[in-house]
């Protein structure tokens, strides 16, 4: 049985710390093979029937430009200039210009009637994934939620509604309350400042002790309310 154990327990060990580099090194091969075989292998195509034409007759023959080119050595340019055309791409996407067409080209897209109930939901998750500007926190505190008496961790990422804020009377924050396994997944509630307890543990910590579903837990921490009062007071 101990050595069962040990076995386990050192696989489990040798797992979790190759799983990441193995995943990863997927993630990019299969980038790697769907840009190939969607964009890559037809500009290689493109480039074979380009050179037949500029060579004429007594070049090489098509079937020994498709070695190279689509099968051989030269396959990997496809992918090389597909990732220039993007890398391009996102350049004209920097102008006004290119910004400009590119709304154009959105709205169009909107007026179709198919395209219109599929193009926006895939925007937001490449948006999301892609955007330069990432969704940050601020702080991580501890709400009553969902009901009183239980408390959540939750990670703050702005300020309430106005309308909101407006109509209570109160300050209200933006929190995220994460779920376990996945801490960028969960529910995004409104609370007012003065109901939540500022936690004194990183955004990193909170992540862990959520994945980890509260087996990892921060050292000791002070909370205290956001308007300075010490949890009890």
């Amino acid at each position: 049985m101990a050595v069962n154990g040990r076995f386990k327990r050192y696989f489990i060990r040798g797992l979790a710390a190759l799983l990441p580099t193995i995943v990863t090194i997927w993630i990019l091969i299969w980038g790697y093979r769907f840009i190939q075989n969607n964009i890559g292998r037809h500009i290689n195509r493109g480039i074979v029937e380009l050179i037949v034409f500029l060579q004429g007759e007594g070049g090489l023959s098509r079937e020994m430009l498709h070695r190279i080119w689509i099968t051989g050595p030269g396959s990997i340019a496809g992918f090389v200039f597909a990732l220039a055309a993007v890398f391009i791409f996102g350049v004209l996407l920097a102008s006004v210009i290119g910004k400009t067409l590119w709304r154009q080209f959105e709205k169009s897209i909107m007026n179709t009637p198919v395209l219109r109930r599929v193009y926006p939901y895939i925007k937001q998750v490449t948006d999301f994934v892609l955007a330069e500007k990432r969704l940050s926190f601020s702080r991580v505190v501890a709400v009553e939620y969902p009901r009183k008496g239980i408390w959540s961790l939750g990670l703050v990422t702005g300020s309430g509604l106005e309308k909101v804020s407006e109509k209570e009377q109160k300050e209200f924050l933006s929190v995220l309350i994460p779920t376990s396994p996945t801490p960028f997944t969960g529910f995004v509630i409104m609370v007012p400042k003065e109901d939540v307890i500022d936690l004194n543990i990183t955004v990193e910590q909170a992540i862990r002790f959520t994945v980890s579903a509260g087996v990892i837990v921060p050292g000791p921490a002070t909370s205290a309310r956001l308007d300075g009062s010490s949890p009890t007071g």
